[in-house]
């Protein structure tokens, strides 16, 4: 594979992630794929949609988990419902990633990422030791399925994600950078982010974001805009990704599944910039 593939975030079907027929009308030639619901997430379905990858030419470069009753409606919800962290859906969400990470490994994908929720900052707590627990566990069937557990950012700073990733003391946990998260979120300046945790990101996304006012920052969210119209600064961003020896693809995320004409178009506009800069950069 080249150096910095263009990417998108996509779904087998209806949900998070652009439909494959877009993919494939833009030319783009790898993917992060989010799972399906888990009554589609079978051989079948594998095995016929690795067969329209092949036929496009796409590459399947990391399966993304997700469950039902997650809502980013705002960050107060987000804390309550998202990934892993919250303690009454811990035990089913676990066994849920490790059946995705099943379907993974029959699409041949040897990584498989989520949002795991606001890490607990009391290291010490019942809530931090549980999460961390888990984790383990199910990196160890992860393991089992020859992968790598990818974290995205976004929902602590990236010092707080560096302890976790430590507590959890596992050689296949790592890192998927998404820069505008961390304005979205306002946990901290997504380049010296980068900087900090640059040796455990194996993949990332390129996405964009506006600051929300500073005193509302980690409040009230800040705002995703198309690629290139926000705060990240995408050159100073692959940049660095360059200086810190990635290589690997680069996925646009463009999250206005409401409006799909204007997502296409987003996306399009996404791969002119990274083609453009791509070559700029070398």
């Amino acid at each position: 594979m080249e150096k910095w593939p263009i990417g998108v975030f996509a779904s087998v079907d209806a949900g998070l992630g652009v439909h494959f027929d877009v993919v494939q009308e833009l030319g783009i030639p790898t993917i992060q794929l989010h799972a399906p619901h888990q009554d589609t997430r079978t051989e079948q379905t594998a095995k016929d949609f690795l067969g329209r990858c092949s036929d496009a030419g796409i590459v399947i470069t990391a399966v993304f988990g997700g469950f039902e009753g997650e809502s980013y409606a705002d960050i107060p919800t987000t804390v309550r419902t998202v990934g892993l962290v919250p303690e009454e859906t811990r035990a089913a969400r676990v066994q849920e990633m490790k059946e995705i990470s099943d379907f993974a490994a029959q699409l041949g994908c040897t990584t498989v990422a989520l949002h795991i929720g606001f890490v607990p900052e009391d290291r010490n707590g019942d809530s931090y030791q549980g999460l961390l627990a888990v984790t383990r566990e199910l990196l160890d069937h992860v393991a089992g399925n020859g992968q790598c557990l990818n974290l995205e950012t976004g929902q602590e700073t990236a010092d707080h994600l560096l302890e976790f990733i430590a507590d959890v003391e596992r050689d296949n946990l790592f890192i998927n950078f998404d820069p505008a998260n961390m304005i979205l979120y306002g946990t901290g300046d997504p380049i010296e982010a980068l900087k900090k945790v640059g040796k455990y990101v194996r993949s990332v996304h390129c996405k964009d974001g506006t600051w929300a006012a500073p005193e509302k920052r980690g409040k009230e969210w800040g705002a995703e805009v198309p690629l290139g119209e926000g705060d990240v600064g995408m050159e100073t961003y692959l940049r660095t990704l360059k200086d810190l020896g990635y290589d690997g693809p680069l996925t646009i995320e463009r999250e206005i599944a409401h409006d799909r004409e204007r997502q296409k178009a987003d996306i399009g506009a996404a791969v002119n910039l990274l083609t453009e800069l791509r070559e700029r950069i070398g």
